[in-house]
């Protein structure tokens, strides 16, 4: 293993990186950094979070920046503010010791007078949002006819938010005579496009497989009833009571609800969702970040860029639609090398997903068994008598309250006291657990899985909907641009209340889908007769139009067997553009609420 040394960093910044505490170069970066410092050259580099991309990338750009020009040298385009903020951040303490150098985030839901005024002053790295950039390139405030250095970091995500049409906008405001890096956890069409049309010949340095799940990741799932998910949770969270990690969810909704609950039940825990505001979602996320909060709950668009390490653990509360989200989701446990868990609660009939997902990560699933009541309470009891054994004891404090506490207690033996400091701490989650119920459901893979998978293959039969939901009918399909996430904020802009979505079958002219029993008659009513394109809106009950067969007989024949959203969907359920319009239109609106 080389040095960074033996790299080419120069003095200055080995001196910041080393007081960082940066000893051994990760792979990313011993195989980017010579190739950034030795010659111009266009990189595409795929790897995980949290595998040191950002000093891949950081370190040599900060060297090779003339301090003497006053003018954007390098632009570094991110995601999101939160990550936007973290990069500066760390070029600022990798170029702690070089004088002259000035490095300026520029992100939305911040004053754009001051980022001005700052830019006026002169830079020479730009870390950007790029809908903040292009507002500034549009008030002709900032120019980027200089920049020799264009980094796109987290590629993948800027695509997935909707961002294409600012990066084709933004790159082609800068000179053709440029290096380009473009860094990506993942390998989707849209990335090999933008590689394609705007970058010469460049190199690719995969650290792991394309897609590929980090090594030291451990996958586990949980297969239950749907209407169990939420108590598998807090068994979950019970049974590791060290645990800092973050629970995904596919809604704000689902989102809020779950945080809710778990505060409600003792747990220390908090949500991050789109509804917030900015000032909010600091406050969330700076209570994580040191570690204020054990679990956060939050939607896949709120925590990207949430930077954040020694996660032990990612938990899907039910797994995403696409894979490539499942890629960043479980990135964000077992990073810097370190070792880390991602959960899956799945029913049933994500079975079938979860399968797809192991064969593009390259990994397999562990089938994890929720623990018992027995089980949780013996972890937690020695827990606490582990952080007993290692509690440090201020003698010079407590040594004026030790005799009366003596005379207090002198009466009970060490066996009575222990019972009793135990039974202080545990007498609540002893009751709560007495009479738990096994929620694990059994698998016979000889005979149930493999008729189940049988028919999800043909889709010989009609469906039937999970133990507690009710399928319907709803009279919507891609024809008429109706897609997973179409439904579910039809669903959040029009129902009352809760409503917990289960699977959901998109097909050419229709479309079924599963919610809870209790909320099926609620969701029936608020939908009926909205208009959808012209079109009015009909929901009803899918027995009825699955007894007779002829509805999906014909459907059959235009791709019914194609799985839209119970295996992978062709939009992320729970990303919310305007559902009443087409899907290409409903990107470019997506882009302008980015830019603005």
């Amino acid at each position: 293993m080389k040095t960074f040394e033996e790299l080419g960093i120069d003095s200055k910044i080995l001196k910041a990186i080393s007081e960082i505490g940066f000893e051994n170069p990760m792979p990313v970066q011993e195989q980017v950094i010579p190739l950034l410092l030795a010659e111009n050259t266009d990189i595409v580099a795929l790897a995980q979070t949290g595998t040191g991309k950002t000093a891949a990338f950081g370190l040599p750009v900060i060297q090779k920046i003339d301090v003497s020009d006053n003018y954007p040298q390098a632009l570094i385009l991110s995601p999101t503010r939160e990550l936007c903020l973290q990069i500066a951040s760390d070029l600022n303490d990798y170029s702690k010791y070089i004088s002259g150098l000035k490095i300026l985030p520029v992100y939305g839901g911040s004053s754009i007078e001051s980022q001005i005024r700052t830019l006026k002053k002169g830079v020479q790295i730009i870390v950007a949002t790029p809908g903040r950039l292009i507002d500034l390139m549009n008030r002709k405030m900032v120019k980027l006819d200089r920049i020799s250095t264009v980094i796109m970091d987290e590629a993948d995500e800027m695509l997935n938010m909707g961002f294409t049409e600012s990066i084709n906008e933004i790159l082609a405001a800068i000179p053709e005579e440029r290096n380009m890096l473009l860094f990506s956890a993942t390998m989707p069409a849209e990335i090999a496009k933008i590689a394609k049309n705007y970058m010469s010949n460049p190199k690719e340095v995969v650290i792991g497989s394309k897609n590929e799940g980090a090594e030291n990741i451990k996958h586990v799932y949980y297969l239950v009833h749907a209407k169990d998910k939420y108590l598998a949770l807090k068994r979950i969270a019970d049974y590791y009571p060290n645990i800092y990690g973050i629970i995904f969810c596919r809604t704000r909704r689902e989102t809020q609800e779950i945080a809710d609950q778990l505060i409600q039940d003792g747990y220390n825990a908090d949500s991050l969702h789109g509804e917030l505001s900015q000032a909010q979602r600091d406050a969330v996320m700076q209570k994580f970040r040191v570690k204020n909060l054990q679990l956060l709950v939050a939607t896949d668009v709120a925590a990207r860029g949430l930077d954040v390490d020694n996660l032990t653990h990612v938990i899907n509360y039910g797994l995403p639609d696409d894979i490539e989200t499942y890629t960043h989701r479980s990135g964000r446990t077992g990073r810097a090398g370190k070792k880390g868990t991602s959960i899956a609660i799945i029913h049933v009939k994500e079975k079938g997903r979860m399968r797809d997902i192991e064969k593009i990560i390259g990994k397999k699933f562990e089938k994890g068994h929720i623990p018992t009541g027995g089980q949780i309470c013996e972890k937690q009891l020695f827990n606490l008598v582990d952080k007993i054994e290692k509690v440090k004891v201020n003698e010079e404090e407590i040594a004026s309250y030790l005799p009366s506490i003596f005379r207090k207690l002198e009466w009970l033996s060490n066996e009575d006291l222990i019972k009793r400091i135990v039974s202080l701490e545990f007498n609540r989650l002893i009751d709560y657990y007495a009479d738990a119920s096994e929620l694990d459901i059994p698998e016979d893979r000889n005979t149930k899985e493999r008729g189940n998978q049988r028919g999800e293959r043909t889709r010989s039969k009609a469906r039937k909907a999970e133990e507690g939901y009710s399928r319907l009918f709803i009279n919507l399909g891609k024809a008429d641009g109706f897609y997973p996430s179409t439904l579910i904020e039809m669903i959040n802009d029009n129902v009352k209340g809760h409503a917990s979505i289960g699977r959901i079958d998109v097909l050419p002219n229709f479309s079924f889908f599963e919610v809870e029993e209790k909320s099926a008659r609620n969701i029936i009513g608020s939908l009926k007769n909205i208009n959808f394109f012209g079109k009015r809106v009909s929901v009803e009950p899918a027995d009825k139009k699955e007894s007779s067969g002829k509805r999906e007989h014909s459907d059959r024949k235009g791709g019914f067997g194609k799985r839209d959203s119970g295996g992978k969907s062709s939009q992320k359920r729970g990303s919310f553009g305007n559902e009443y319009k087409s899907s290409k239109s409903r990107g470019r609106e997506n882009s302008k609420k980015k830019r603005r």
